[in-house]
């Protein structure tokens, strides 16, 4: 029953008034006549009502992508009639501008090799140049979906090669201009702040002094080595598996297929792309997804670090560490008045924690390739694209929003390091290690400075400690 009531919502979310019928290899369907996918696009929309997680945009644009080279390269072959690819490339090109968005309504729970999908980008622009072309939809003529629209490929190539182009023009795109943008803050803070002298901490407790630049710089630092990670794990996102076909053989595609198609992609998506030397590795693994995670998952572990630090020292902001002075973004209660949160900070390190789980998901779905095939394609895509994105818009707001308008509270960091008992660490080449340790407690004890410590214990002159 609860799988029925499931079923009729999702159908109720595509109400059709005017149908025609399309048909597949399994028999008749009836489809709303307003849409322009097929018979096995319906199938899918009817058989697997799971979740709300569509199919990411990124992933059809992929496939647009790729299904417009393809006519361009089988007409270029001499395999596809001049004016089928010309149709073909046009209702390609409406898909890429988005116009055809609404016509894309698979979600991402669907076969494991995301074959669904392909058939609805086939379905789509194949109606959609029958239509351009005066023909009926449905009719599968003069376009189509199997035999023009998905000519020399296979769904089990074609979706990894749209997850690489997705997932490419995403990290190029959105996740490393925030992730510059954010390290480029951290260093004009690090180099305008390296005269701010302030107390270190190791444990969390207090420790000795280094400048407030320093301490950005580690920041800095951190995420310009999470950067270079990314940008080397991008490497292995440029092989493209189209022209493996079924499992890797290239059956069906003409020799040279694969080299040209990546030139092809190339040019339409203005990203760099190449022919995977192995094909039967590109279908039936899929490392390069994971290495690209396990590289933003690195990010997030230096994003989290960054960001908590961050929300620590600027906590207070009288009755905590308050070095730091975060902007006030937006009131931080609702029953506190006038309390101000680290509000930046908190999206940021949440963010960190949904990639992180992201990569266990990718983990895990990665390697459970079986013999030719991995067949968790659809989740690795929409994981790795989720993270792509949250952690470059994350990083773009943390800088818009936080470090740009960070600033140093001077009256607290020196009230801070001149009370700090860690500062004895300086005299222990003078009076050595246990006498040093004698002075830091008697100073606890009494809550004395340690110069009058130093000077109650006679261990060193005024003038000595000063020097030291």
């Amino acid at each position: 029953m609860a799988v029925e009531v499931r079923l009729t919502s999702i159908a109720q979310s595509y109400p059709m008034a005017k149908t025609r019928v399309e048909t597949d290899s399994i028999g008749k369907v009836d489809v709303d006549d307003s849409r322009y996918w097929g018979a096995q696009t319906q199938r899918s929309l009817t058989n697997f009502p799971i979740g709300n997680e569509k199919m990411p945009t990124e992933v059809i644009r992929g496939m647009a992508t790729l299904k417009k080279a393809a006519a361009h390269v089988n007409a270029s072959f001499g395999k596809l009639d001049k004016n089928l690819a010309e149709a073909i490339s046009v209702a390609a090109s409406e898909v890429l501008s988005g116009k055809l968005d609404d016509h894309f309504p698979l979600v991402v729970w669907q076969t494991g090799s995301g074959t669904q999908t392909n058939m609805n980008t086939n379905e789509v622009i194949s109606n959609k140049a029958i239509e351009a072309m005066g023909g009926e939809k449905g009719s599968k003529k003069p376009v189509h979906p199997n035999d023009h629209v998905n000519m020399s490929q296979s769904s089990n190539d074609t979706f990894p090669t749209a997850m690489h182009i997705a997932a490419v023009a995403t990290i190029e795109d959105r996740t490393l201009p925030g992730l510059k943008n954010l390290a480029q803050g951290l260093k004009s803070k690090a180099e305008s702040w390296q005269d701010i002298v302030k107390i270190g901490r190791t444990h969390l407790m207090d420790a000795t002094p280094l400048t407030l630049g320093q301490e950005f710089s580690g920041y800095q630092t951190q995420l310009e080595y999470g950067i270079k990670r990314i940008e080397q794990a991008l490497d292995g996102l440029r092989d493209l598996a189209i022209g493996g076909t079924a499992v890797g053989t290239g059956l069906n595609s003409p020799k040279g297929w694969s080299e040209k198609m990546a030139t092809e992609i190339s040019k339409i998506s203005g990203k760099t792309f190449r022919a995977a030397p192995n094909k039967f590795e590109a279908l039936a693994a899929h490392d390069a997804m994971v290495h690209m995670s396990g590289a933003l998952k690195t990010v997030a572990c230096s994003l989290m670090k960054i960001a908590n630090d961050v929300r620590w020292l600027g906590s207070g902001p009288r009755c905590g560490i308050g070095e730091l002075a975060l902007p006030a973004n937006e009131p931080g209660s609702s029953i506190m008045p006038g309390k101000v949160n680290p509000t930046q900070c908190e999206a940021l390190t949440m963010v960190c924690a949904r990639v992180m789980g992201n990569d266990a998901t990718m983990a895990i779905a990665g390697s459970q390739g079986n013999f030719e095939l991995n067949v968790y394609k659809p989740v690795m895509i929409d994981t790795l694209l989720q993270s792509a994105r949250i952690i470059g818009d994350g990083a773009q707001s943390f800088f818009d929003r936080c470090i740009e308008g960070l600033l140093p509270d001077k009256q607290t960091i020196d009230k801070l390091l001149n009370e700090s008992l860690m500062l004895v660490t300086a005299l222990a080449p003078t009076i050595g290690y246990d006498k040093a340790s004698d002075v830091a407690k008697l100073a606890h004890k009494k809550r004395l400075t340690l110069k009058q410590a130093a000077l109650e214990m006679k261990v060193m002159t005024e003038a000595e400690f000063d020097k030291a």
